[in-house]
């Protein structure tokens, strides 16, 4: 979407936005739709190829009106997390599917996803322990619990410094095997996963007992948007179970729905799926895939021609991991400071004129 198309949607959110403050007095008040709902209603899986804007613009009217108070943002959530599972091959125990145990949350930042986990582990060792020691209560056990943290252990794929992936191969028995939670935390690097060339980093992702990556960091949904999956949704919800009667709805003892509040640490939450679904929607998962990959071997062999051409500075390229790589070797014993900044400017002009032609 260029910025004139942008212009152009806007201004036609604002009239469906205007429209619907105007037409108000005419919708329900309360949805009518029936739990599970939605999920027929859309696919099992994002698209391959780009939608149209208005494609999507008529689902929002046909699909998520009918449950706007409500339904439409929880059931579009847990279908959306499916979508973004599938789409980075997470094993099927991660998945909400129709009646899975396992599923996907929309959290604020990975920040908040591995303080979830980290809560939801808290409490299921409590319980576990209780279970072998009834006579010790809460308190007693949380008395004696020792927070511990050290380099020895992480699941971390994609290091902030340095995007350096931890074995998970290694990592993941010896989490099972001494019966500790795993989380995994795939912050930025996470996004790659969509590409079948990346996704053999995520491999030992089957021993985690949650997983997270933030799609607002390099999938072009903006933020916040931090996908976090379990593969058992009730660790967190025998966390976080809040249930007052001002939240209770006739629905909740069925096993039909899900209540988001209690895999969370706020009471509230916004309808962050919509875009989510946007997006997909409107790149496809190809066009996703091309994102990602974008930075083309084209693109550097034009840039390097265009240096060398130049007689400034002279590079040398090489084929790494078949990427089109150029060289900047430093080996004269004249050469200075200076002589690698004037080298950078060079180098930052040309690439300015070849992505600007």
């Amino acid at each position: 979407m260029d910025t004139t198309e942008f212009r152009k949607r806007g201004k036609e959110m604002v009239d469906y936005i205007a429209d619907y403050f105007e037409q108000l007095e005419e919708r329900q008040v309360y949805p009518d739709v029936e739990p599970g709902y939605l999920r027929p209603l859309i696919p099992d899986s994002a698209p391959q190829e780009p939608e149209g804007f208005e494609d999507v613009l008529k689902d929002v009217e046909r699909i998520i009106m009918p449950g706007a108070a409500s339904p439409a943002c929880t059931e579009l959530e847990t279908v959306m997390l499916d979508w973004l599972g599938k789409m980075i091959n997470l094993p099927e125990e991660f998945l909400a599917g129709k009646d899975g145990e396992g599923g996907g949350v929309i959290q604020g930042s990975a920040s908040e996803a591995t303080l979830v986990t980290l809560l939801a582990a808290r409490t299921k060792t409590i319980r576990r322990v209780q279970s072998e020691n009834p006579e010790l209560t809460e308190a007693d056990i949380m008395s004696k619990l020792v927070a511990y943290a050290s380099d020895q252990f992480c699941a971390t794929l994609g290091t902030t410094p340095c995007c350096s992936f931890d074995r998970l191969l290694e990592l993941g028995p010896i989490c099972n095997k001494e019966n500790i939670w795993m989380h995994i935390d795939a912050a930025y690097a996470g996004s790659a996963f969509i590409c079948p060339e990346f996704r053999h980093l995520l491999n030992g992702v089957e021993f985690a007992d949650s997983f997270n990556f933030n799609p607002h960091k390099w999938l072009l949904v903006n933020f916040d948007c931090s996908a976090m999956w379990v593969k058992k949704r009730s660790d967190l919800t025998n966390a976080f179970k809040l249930d007052p009667l001002y939240l209770q709805h006739c629905h909740q003892e069925s096993g039909l729905v899900t209540d988001y509040r209690h895999w969370q640490i706020p009471l509230g939450r916004r309808f962050r799926s919509l875009k989510m679904w946007f997006v997909f929607r409107m790149y496809g998962v190809k066009g996703l895939q091309e994102y990602i990959r974008k930075g083309s071997n084209e693109l550097n062999e034009a840039l390097l021609k265009s240096i060398n051409e130049a007689r400034k500075i002279h590079l040398v390229p090489c084929h790494l991991r078949e990427k089109f790589v150029l060289r900047f070797a430093i080996c004269s014993r004249t050469v200075e400071s200076v002589h690698i900044q004037f080298a950078w400017k060079h180098i930052s002009e040309l690439a300015t004129e070849l992505l600007n032609a």
